[in-house]
């Protein structure tokens, strides 16, 4: 019979938080069962179902005479991989060869556990038999398969207590015969078994098979350890988790059901959790207890995550499809990000209980990654906020574990108070800035005409306005961290007082742009000294670096008798954007670097990234002290008298986007827009000038009357150059923005430069990234402009310049499309409905409905890289059905064109 399950609101809000206890993981236990078993009767209905009816027949006949013998195989690490496999991907099932035929290992396991006499034909690949829970007989040969015979006393068929020693198993092949000793946990000749490891403490057991003979699952034949060690170091574990972690441990002890050893890997240690077989650890040898607990806590929040949106659905398809996780060297999707922040919750509890319980150094150990493991959640929370279609049921999810996050800060983070706490809160913040700019320089791409668009603006004097669409790349083949060099400095930031100077991170920048460490001490150093366009710097570092490699190989020829401009610094495109008003300062500066600069002060030195990446911002960088406002005087040179108000009209005019600037000389709101304040005016503009003027708004009339841009950078009163020369209109369509350049220097390069002057050097990523900051990363309004179809309309600021959900007031909201239609591709179904407590393999044999779509299909890893912790052998898709909790959820599989069980999980 099938019916459907229900998740009650407390069970949902209880798994949200981060723990759930016993209750809610035997409720995702029985569901995962059921999936399983629908996802057999997929398999029975599906081309492999004449590959698969054999086992399957042995399969129920075991259900009837022992139910748990047949339910310890369904649940087990082996039974959800196979299916997955063989209703996703089976390579030869039209030559016979297919996956399907592997259930009939899984049913040997039963009968054995069972004590029920079978027969039945095992593939053997490579010369090996694998039996899932039993293990390998080895030296095979050529033969593709062996008839296993299962004997058993009479009497002993599904007696309770019936022990797996009291059955005979033999193997016949064409070459002969092999016997598995009568304890198949014994070794034998040509015989490699699972060990079963035990741990007990205070009431609570764990018994896991330490599983090599899954086909599905990559385990080592034989571990690195041995099956004695293992069992030493999950006593150890298991006695830790006991003591200090009792409630997570209860909810071990009714989901695990093995361990699945990897190679160890060059450093550290791999581990991950396939998303088809729930409470299966997959892990390099840990060295250590502690490192094992851990890796249990951290890999069963993937597990029960998992399980969990069988039923219920927290994202919808759509939205940004490669997002930043700080755990991770690689771009993840939707559903991995949300993998990686729930699994980390389980890390999070465990440090914060080794911050508190340590001492000394090791304390001091526990304490920075119990900050890290906070910064990566909350970081990823705020990932998830902007770019995740979330449901309404996964808004509430993660609203709910933003709160845990919360409540775990404000119980202490064993930090320290004072000056301690601040100190490791600084070099926290200081390696996640960096790891992203690394990240991003890594995988992120500038749009190249959008960068192109930018760099004519900053030449131009103008405001950056919205930024450019961002590309990240997708990750092929194996994918290492972002390497020593990073490694090394994020080690020193631990005991390190503050950043780089931000100024001198600038100056190494340009020395050497394509060091993406420079990058990152710079992105990290501009957030510690809250720098304007900090945020540009990080959010968009690939954007701040591909514009100023850009402005510097276009740095004009220097006029003869002048002084050459030095190297671009990486701060003033940074403060460009800090003023939208204006734009570079004819000193060189950028277009803020000098607002706050008293009239009669030295300039400063020209722009640098911090006043690019200001400029990127549009943030202001501070009040002009002539009282004309944040931009009134930033095209003043200094030592100048500052300029009368605007008279109304003129006021009027420049709101209205019709004039540059007012104009003192009261000849019109724009005459006068390029003019230092203070000089005299030419008069009243020539009858010519309004008419062509219009032709090119940006600047305005040219009271020469050379034309309506060729001078727009004189100031009035100083000598005409003559008529402008005959390639220079030919010069000036190319670049549109500004008029012809009188200095030669090509037609934008120093439209705002005085004749005579020496030209400014390139701006530097700090100038970039404050120019950039202060727009919108994500939305453009449509029709704007380049970026007028960026991701995510309609939203504001970068999240990380707003309130943090598990930081900051409100709530974690709804992120909206990337796309500007939508995602085309079937649509999700409304749930899932899974067979009750009551449904049973021999149930399944029943007359099967259509089979529809391949239940199983999987979008396959995005990252396919070697497992590290957190991650998933597979990787998946977007999610099917769902339902609201304390609802039933679902429709039948015959209903669903894309059922809840094509999904698959990417783990963090």
């Amino acid at each position: 019979m099938i019916g459907p399950y229900v998740l009650p609101d407390d069970v949902f809000d209880a798994l949200a938080a981060g723990a759930g206890g016993r209750p809610a993981v035997l409720l995702l236990l029985r569901a995962r069962r059921s999936r399983n078993l629908l996802l057999l009767r997929r398999a029975l209905d599906g081309p492999c179902g004449r590959a698969v009816e054999p086992a399957a027949d042995l399969l129920a006949g075991v259900e009837r005479v022992a139910p748990g013998a047949a339910r310890s195989v369904i649940d087990g690490p082996a039974f959800g991989t196979w299916a997955a496999r063989t209703l996703r991907d089976c390579p030869a099932h039209h030559r016979g060869e297919c996956a399907g035929r592997d259930l009939a290992a899984l049913a040997v396991l039963a009968a054995v556990r069972a004590a029920r006499p079978a027969r039945v034909t095992v593939p053997v690949r490579e010369g090996r038999l694998r039996l899932p829970g039993l293990g390998t007989v080895t030296g095979l040969g050529e033969t593709p398969e062996a008839l296993v015979v299962v004997e058993a006393p009479a009497g002993a068929e599904g007696a309770p207590g019936t022990s797996v020693g009291s059955c005979r198993v033999r193997v016949l092949t064409a070459a002969g015969e092999r016997v598995l000793p009568r304890d198949p946990s014994r070794p034998g000749h040509g015989w490699q078994p699972v060990a079963v490891l035990d741990a007990r403490h205070r009431g609570l057991t764990l018994r896991l098979p330490l599983e090599t003979a899954a086909p599905e699952l990559p385990a080592l034949e034989t571990a690195s350890a041995g099956p004695t060690a293992w069992q030493d170091l999950l006593r150890q574990a298991w006695e830790l988790l006991v003591d200090n972690h009792p409630r997570r441990a209860e909810e071990l002890s009714a989901g695990l059901n093995g361990i699945v050893p990897l190679p160890a890997p060059a450093r550290g240690v791999a581990s991950a959790t396939s998303r088809h077989a729930f409470g299966t650890v997959l892990t390099s040898w840990p060295a250590d207890p502690e490192r094992l607990a851990l890796t249990l806590l951290h890999e069963f929040q993937h597990s029960k995550l998992s399980a969990l949106t069988d039923l219920v659905t927290l994202y919808e398809p759509g939205g940004r499809p490669r997002l930043y996780a700080p755990w991770r060297p690689d771009p993840r999707p939707p559903g991995g990000l949300l993998q990686g922040i729930y699994a980390h919750l389980g890390d999070l509890a465990f440090w914060q209980e080794r911050s508190g319980s340590r001492h000394g150094p090791a304390q001091a150990d526990a304490a920075w990654r119990l900050a890290q493991t906070r910064a990566h959640v909350e970081r990823g929370l705020t990932e998830a906020a902007s770019h995740v279609r979330l449901t309404a049921l996964g808004t509430r999810f993660l609203e709910r574990l933003a709160r845990t996050v919360r409540d775990g800060d404000r119980g202490g983070t064993g930090a320290g108070d004072g000056s301690g706490g601040e100190r490791l809160a600084r070099a926290v913040a200081r390696v996640q800035a960096g790891d992203e700019a690394v990240w991003r320089l890594r995988w992120a791409a500038a749009d190249d005409a959008g960068t192109e668009r930018l760099a004519a603006l900053w030449r131009a004097g103008r405001p950056a306005g919205p930024l450019p669409a961002e590309d990240v790349r997708a990750a092929t083949g194996a994918v290492a961290g972002p390497g020593p060099e990073f490694g090394r400095w994020a080690a020193r930031q631990r005991g390190a007082e503050r950043a780089r100077p931000a100024r001198e991170a600038a100056d190494a920048v340009l020395a050497a742009p394509d060091r993406a460490q420079g990058w990152a001490e710079l992105a990290a150093a501009a957030a510690e000294e809250d720098r304007p366009g900090a945020d540009v710097l990080r959010a968009r570092t690939e954007l701040v670096r591909d514009l100023c490699v850009r402005l510097i190989a276009r740095q004009p020829a220097t006029p003869p008798g002048t002084v050459p401009p030095g190297p671009p610094d990486s701060l003033a495109p940074a403060a460009w954007s800090a003023d939208p008003a204006v734009g570079p300062h004819p000193s060189g500066g950028g277009p803020a670097v000098d607002a706050a600069m008293p009239p009669g002060t030295a300039p400063p030195r020209p722009p640098d990234p911090l006043a690019l990446a200001a400029w990127l911002a549009n943030t202001a960088v501070g009040p002009d002290p002539s009282g004309g406002g944040p931009a009134a005087g930033a095209a003043m040179p200094p030592g100048t008298a500052p300029p009368r108000p605007p008279d109304p009209l003129a006021l009027a005019a420049w709101l209205a986007n019709t004039a540059v600037g007012p104009g003192p000389s009261g000849a019109g709101p724009a005459a006068d827009a390029a003019r230092p304040p203070g000089t005299a005016s030419p008069g009243p503009p020539d009858s010519l000038a309004p008419a062509a003027w219009p032709a090119d708004p940006a600047v305005g009339s040219d009271p020469s009357g050379g034309g309506p841009a060729a001078e727009e950078a004189r100031p009035p009163g100083t000598t005409s150059p003559g008529p402008p020369d005959s390639l220079a209109p030919a010069a000036w369509p190319a670049d549109p923005a500004v008029g012809s350049d009188p200095s030669g220097g090509g037609p934008a390069v120093d439209a705002a430069r005085p004749p005579g002057t020496a030209p400014p050097r390139p701006p530097d990523p700090l100038a970039l990234a404050a120019w950039l900051a202060g727009t919108a990363v994500g939305p453009d309004t449509p029709g704007v402009g380049p970026a007028a179809d960026e991701e995510e309309a309609g939203q504001g600021a970068p999240q990380a310049r707003g309130a943090h959900p598990a930081r900051g007031p409100g709530r974690v909201g709804r992120g909206e499309p990337a796309e500007a239609a939508p995602v085309p591709g079937p649509p999700s179904g409304d749930g899932l409905v899974v067979p009750a407590e009551s449904g049973s393999a021999e149930a399944l044999m029943e007359p099967a409905r259509s089979p529809g779509p391949d239940p199983a299909a999987d979008e396959g890893p995005v990252a396919p890289a070697p497992p590290g912790p957190g991650e998933g052998p597979t990787a998946g898709a977007e999610p099917g059905g769902g339902g609201a909790p304390g609802q039933k959820t679902g429709v039948s599989m015959s209903q669903n064109a894309r059922s809840p069980l094509a999904k698959t999980s990417a783990t963090g």
